[in-house]
């Protein structure tokens, strides 16, 4: 019996809490939200299993986690709070993008500035309710709709929220489907949802070439604290476009990031842990996650409302929802809203535009935030 006793001290079940459980649940919600509903799988189902991972009680605070050091997941970890995983993420990103739509289309690109005016809202909310400007910055940026780049942030400005701050930009990326479409409703009239926008022009090799290269001189020159995160989604791009790195092309869009994208989920989602996690400050960051990604919604719409005053040729003002940085799914919601209102109408292309962007603004303000914020 003594043995008995012994073990039962030494499993999981003497140090279980009610929060562990409760983060368990939270876990599963997120495999079953995946496998059931399809949002952002690939995401989710690493992520919800990780916090599973991650919230298996350890006896007397030994364990093998992401705080642990000499484990293998602190390693793994490694990559996330320094940065190196969010970066090989936009070098992929960069070799599977095609920005022919975002040059076909100058005009577009302000609809995807526009968005990002929810960073910059929600951070002076975040101070006025007592966080500090890093960790303002920090949990602002989650409107960007881009995990990469709220990832790279936070480990910057606020590592101590990082977990959370991941947690948060990756759920709302996947509910995107859920939270854009009342804004957009509400924003727009049936007759600016119908309105059908010109072909654009065909973009040339050369000029698909020559725009990574003078993209990001444009980018880094504006901010140069972006130049990681920008400069792998341009040199990704380059990779792609210029012909001759097809091999290179095809591994940064495929094999290297699908397995980034598994040790990013897998452990981002083993660093929520519960003692930390289940907190008032949690629940007011994930309040403004979702205050800071509707105002982006609502910036990029309202700015193409703006531009159809003053421009002859029409926007139709749904494609400004698609500002904000996720890719591509904002776009497809774009075309989802259009379609309902006309199965001809097809907006697709030109929500690219915009969703592009979006990802290259919020690479450029988190290199603005960074550099202001711990230059200050």
């Amino acid at each position: 019996m003594t043995m008995f006793y012994e073990f039962i001290a030494s499993s999981g079940w003497s140090s279980a809490t009610p929060g562990h459980g409760l983060m368990v649940i939270v876990g599963l919600i997120m495999i079953l939200l995946a496998i059931i509903r399809r949002y952002e799988p690939l995401l989710l189902v690493p992520m919800g299993f990780g916090v599973i991972l991650g919230n298996i009680p350890m006896p007397g605070g030994e364990g093998h986690g992401v705080y642990n050091e000499g484990s293998v997941l602190y390693y793994i970890y490694f990559g996330v709070k320094e940065g190196i995983f969010p970066a090989l993420i936009f070098l992929g990103i960069g070799a599977m993008t095609d920005f022919s739509a975002m040059f076909s289309a100058p005009r577009l690109v302000l609809l995807g500035a526009a968005a990002q005016i929810g960073i910059f809202v929600t951070m002076i909310g975040a101070m006025a309710i007592g966080f500090t400007p890093e960790e303002s910055g920090a949990i602002a940026i989650i409107g960007g709709a881009d995990g990469p780049t709220a990832i790279f942030l936070s480990s910057k400005l606020a590592p101590h929220l990082l977990p959370i701050i991941a947690i948060a930009s990756y759920s709302y990326m996947a509910l995107v489907p859920i939270i854009q479409p009342p804004i957009m409703r509400l924003l727009t009239t049936r007759k600016e949802r119908l309105i059908r926008m010109q072909s654009p022009r065909v973009i040339s090799q050369r000029e698909k070439i020559i725009f990574p290269i003078l993209a990001f001189l444009v980018a880094t020159l504006i901010a140069p604290d972006s130049i990681v995160l920008v400069g792998m989604l341009f040199f990704g791009n380059l990779l792609k476009e210029c012909g001759v790195t097809e091999r290179l092309a095809n591994t940064a869009r495929t094999s290297m990031v699908d397995i980034v994208t598994i040790l990013l989920g897998f452990s981002v989602g083993a660093s929520t842990q519960a003692d930390t996690f289940l907190s008032l400050g949690s629940f007011l960051i994930f309040v403004l996650g979702v205050f800071s990604f509707c105002i982006a919604t609502a910036g990029g719409i309202i700015f193409a409302k703006f531009m159809n005053l003053i421009t002859k040729e029409k926007i139709n003002p749904l494609v400004g929802a698609a500002g904000v940085s996720a890719v591509p799914m904002a776009a497809r919601v774009v075309q989802v809203e259009a379609h309902r209102e006309d199965p001809k109408n097809f907006v697709l292309y030109h929500a690219i535009a915009p969703n592009v962007a979006g990802v290259i603004g919020s690479a450029i303000g988190a290199g603005i935030l960074w550099s202001v914020l711990l230059g200050s």
